[in-house]
């Protein structure tokens, strides 16, 4: 009698060590995909931090520049599609991205 019992508490230990192999090697498992999920965010905020970087850099030489001519002119030509007296501008209609037609087209 007493071995069916020794034998029932060997099972029954077996089966909680067996459970609990189980449940640390579930815990390891998660945890490595967390990690590796925290890495790639990781990785795309630190090359957005390096594109924000270099759009502060352009910014800042671009105000810089903000008090020259050519800087007047640029934004004179870009964002209001101004031209100079005498000169002529060939608008491509099939061309869908063109910038003098956004400015004419918001003008209108």
């Amino acid at each position: 009698m007493k071995k069916n019992q020794k034998k029932k508490k060997i099972k029954l230990i077996h089966i909680v060590v067996w459970f609990l192999f189980i449940y640390v090697g579930v815990i390891f498992w998660n945890q490595r995909n967390l990690m590796k999920n925290l890495e790639l965010k990781k990785q795309e905020i630190a090359s957005e931090v390096q594109a924000l970087e270099k759009d502060i850099e352009n910014l800042n030489k671009e105000i810089e520049n903000s008090d020259s001519l050519q800087f007047v002119e640029k934004v004179a030509r870009d964002d209001l599609g101004m031209v100079k007296p005498r000169e002529i501008i060939y608008i491509d209609k099939n061309k869908k991205k063109n910038p003098f037609l956004s400015v004419i087209k918001n003008q209108n």
